[in-house]
């Protein structure tokens, strides 16, 4: 029987985990309100002073506006399956007024489509030996 591999986060502190609905880890400026992601990130309106920062989970549904098919595998460190597919990112429209990137899954590139519905959900990035190493994506609804 073969085991069961150990499943963490890419990138620690950007999402939920484990979680029965995900949500990414954004941050809000109380001095002006705006939302950003990753939480650490402290992009503000001009002119804010950049007030303390508040940890906010992010809504986990919104719009496709706009995404690429990468047709090739990208440079280390990034790490590509092998053998290497074409996929696509999209960057997704969230109800808090900011726009975030991620990869696409549950469609095919063909079919993708500006203005869908999606949603978050936390899939395998890559794996090793003994681990699987999950990030954030968005699949439609």
């Amino acid at each position: 029987m073969k085991a069961e591999k150990k499943q963490i986060p890419a990138v620690e502190g950007l999402f939920t985990w484990p979680a029965d609905e995900a949500r990414l880890i954004g941050g809000k400026c109380e001095g002006c309100g705006t939302y950003f992601f990753p939480k650490f990130a402290t992009f503000h309106k001009p002119g804010c002073e950049q007030g303390p920062v508040e940890e906010v989970l992010l809504s986990r549904r919104g719009k496709l506006v706009s995404y690429t098919v990468l047709c090739y595998p990208s440079p280390p460190p990034f790490v590509n399956p092998d053998p290497f597919v074409p996929y696509a990112v999209g960057l997704v429209a969230l109800p808090e007024g900011i726009q975030v990137p991620g990869m696409l899954t549950g469609i095919e590139t063909d079919d993708i489509k500006t203005s869908i519905d999606v949603e978050l959900v936390i899939e395998k990035l890559y794996e090793d030996a003994e681990t699987e190493y999950m990030t954030w994506k968005f699949r439609p609804l």
